[in-house]
This record gives C-alpha cells, sequence and structure tokens, in this order.
C-alpha cells in the first residue's frame, strides 16, 4: 500500500486530493498547519498532524516515522495579489517550507514528489499559456511558486528524485474557504452575495481567467504518481474557456439566486489575461476535455453546498509587512 503525505490537506484542493488517494488505496497522513484549511475538511479515514512545513524538527519526524511513498505537495499562501505585501512571509511559506519537503524526500528516497505550482508563474505571457513558454512570474506568489519547480529539477538532476508539476488556475468549488478576502474570486462573490454586501471587482471587469472546478483538477493531481509517463513534467491543468470577471459576477448572482450592485475598486497590479492550454494534460492522463464541468453547472453545485454552509467572516491578515499600495479594501472591516 502506498503511503502518502499531503501537505496542505484540510485545505480546498489538498483535501480533494486526499479523498482521491484514499480511493485510489493509498494510506494517508495529512499535514496543515489549518491556517487557510478547516479539519472538517479531512477525510476521517486520513491520519491528521497539525503542524506546518516550516517546523524542521517536526518534519524531520513525521519523515522518519511513515517512510513515505509519495509527497503531495499543496501547502502554500496562495494569495496572489497579497504576496507584494507579505513578500517575507511569501518566501518563508512557500519556498522554504518547500525546500523543507524537497530535502526530505531525498534523504527519504521518496518515489515521486507532486507539486501543486499555478500559472502565476507564466506572468503576462503569450495566450493561451503553455508549458513551453517562458515563466515570467510578476508577483512574489509566482515568483516563489517558479523557485520551487526550479528547486525539483535541479534536485532530480542531482539526487534522482522524480516529481511531476501541476499549474492549476482559478480552482473553485465545494470547501473552498470563501471567508479568504484576499484570493478565490468565486468564494468571495458567494460570501459577499450571503452577507448582502456588493460584489467588489478590481479595474472594470474585463480581466479574464478559465475558471476550473475541483472535480476536474483533484482528481488527476492524485492519480499522477501511478503514470510514469508523467514523471518529471510540468502541467497546466483545468478548464479552457476564459470569462471576463463581469461575466462571472452573472453566473455566480445566478446561481446563488441572488443579486447585488457591483462595487468596482481601482485594479490592482496583476495580469489582465491568464488562461492555459493543457493538450499536454489531456495526452498523459487521457482526459476528455467535453468531461469538463461546465461554469454553469460546476457553480450551481458550489452554490449549494456554500448555501448549506452559510457566510464566513472574513479576517484581515495579521502580518502585513508593507502597507504602501495595498488596497485599501483590504484594510476595510
Amino acid at each position: 500500500m502506498p503511503v502518502s503525505l499531503v501537505t496542505g490537506g484540510a485545505g480546498f484542493i489538498g483535501s480533494h486530493v486526499v479523498d482521491a488517494l484514499l480511493e485510489l488505496g493509498h494510506k494517508v497522513v495529512v499535514l496543515d498547519d489549518l491556517s487557510g484549511g478547516f479539519i472538517d475538511n479531512v477525510n476521517p479515514k486520513a491520519e491528521f498532524i497539525r503542524g506546518s512545513i516550516v517546523d524542521w524538527p517536526l518534519l524531520e519526524k513525521v519523515f522518519h516515522d511513515y517512510r513515505f511513498t509519495f509527497v503531495y505537495h499543496l501547502a502554500a499562501y496562495a494569495a496572489e495579489g497579497l504576496s507584494h505585501f507579505i513578500r517575507r512571509f511569501n518566501y518563508e511559506n512557500n519556498v522554504v517550507g518547500s525546500v523543507n519537503l524537497i530535502n526530505l524526500s531525498i534523504k527519504h528516497e521518496v518515489e515521486c514528489f507532486i507539486f501543486t505550482s499555478s500559472i502565476a508563474v507564466y506572468g503576462r505571457n503569450q495566450l493561451p499559456m503553455h508549458e513551453d513558454l517562458t515563466p515570467q512570474p510578476e508577483d512574489p506568489y509566482g515568483i516563489a511558486k517558479y523557485a520551487v519547480e526550479l528547486d525539483l529539477k535541479a534536485a532530480h538532476e542531482l539526487f534522482g528524485l522524480n516529481y511531476i508539476i501541476f499549474r492549476p488556475h482559478n480552482v473553485y468549488g465545494e470547501r473552498q474557504n470563501i471567508g479568504d478576502r484576499y484570493r478565490n474570486v468565486v468564494g468571495i462573490f458567494m460570501n459577499q452575495l450571503l452577507s448582502g454586501k456588493p460584489l467588489t471587482i478590481f479595474g472594470d471587469g474585463t480581466s479574464k481567467r478559465a475558471f476550473s472546478y475541483i472535480q476536474d483538477v483533484a482528481p488527476h493531481i492524485a492519480r499522477s504518481a501511478h503514470i510514469p509517463s508523467a514523471y518529471n513534467q510540468v502541467f497546466n491543468i483545468g478548464a479552457d474557456i476564459p470569462y471576463t470577471i463581469n461575466e462571472l459576477a452573472e453566473a455566480v448572482m445566478e446561481a446563488m439566486g441572488m443579486r447585488q450592485p457591483i462595487r468596482y475598486l481601482p485594479p490592482r497590479n496583476e495580469v489582465p489575461y491568464a488562461y492555459a492550454d493543457h493538450t499536454k494534460a489531456y495526452q498523459v492522463f487521457g482526459i476528455d476535455p467535453k468531461s469538463l464541468v461546465p461554469l454553469k453547472e460546476g457553480l450551481h453545485r458550489m452554490a449549494q453546498w456554500v448555501k448549506a454552509k452559510g457566510a464566513r467572516k472574513t479576517p484581515s491578515f495579521q502580518n502585513i509587512e508593507i502597507y504602501k499600495n495595498l488596497p485599501s479594501v483590504w484594510l476595510e472591516e
């Protein structure tokens, strides 16, 4: 039986990966500090350890005790826009923490290290973004993700550590933390509707993203370790069809059966258009593009879950390092 570590397994994507691994017959150990996830997301069939990937003594003990076959690394503070203002925190958690896991995976001869990166690594690039493009990340979050990608490649070349890198984008669905004010626009919109607040859009709403339903992403990440042709490769994964943020707002209101006015805010410093090509993933993982969940259907499924759970409070991030040019809406209570 494979023994798999899932970092961030109490979070949104991570908890769905845990479910899929259990269905594949893995023994699963979840490591999560619950800074962005919730204990009720964790499948009771998995073993849960509360802790951080920057806690080196804890990681040494966990790797020694469990002798992992595979490591699925999904723990990250994934707020792209906020990363400009929490640079030290971003690099400590998203780079140093990742390197801790890579070091121990080499030491304990893990068979494959599966890393969830992001299309944030591409920056302003050709569209649709494909894996052969040279990454040009524009924010500290994307820089951190690309640094870990490069480190995995170097670790493979010198130590033989196999890896698989996924670059998902704009994933939404059940278990998303809708109370996070800094990331996950679908969840933000749904939480604002439940709270009777206007939907907030940075800029004029013409930016485009392809929104990816969780079940079109997590199961493929989970089973990738069993596909040798995926080893030491990079894959975009997610939805093909881009929508403007204005179109998304309308679709979310329809799915929720609620309406609120839209509050347009000053634009943020972010890539206006970001969506990817998935031909490589379709070929290697045998994915039929026609099987992807359409946005309307995915939003309907998420809306049913969100309405059952209710609104979440949106706490402010307490460790902001730079306030210059910080969007004022992030300072509101």
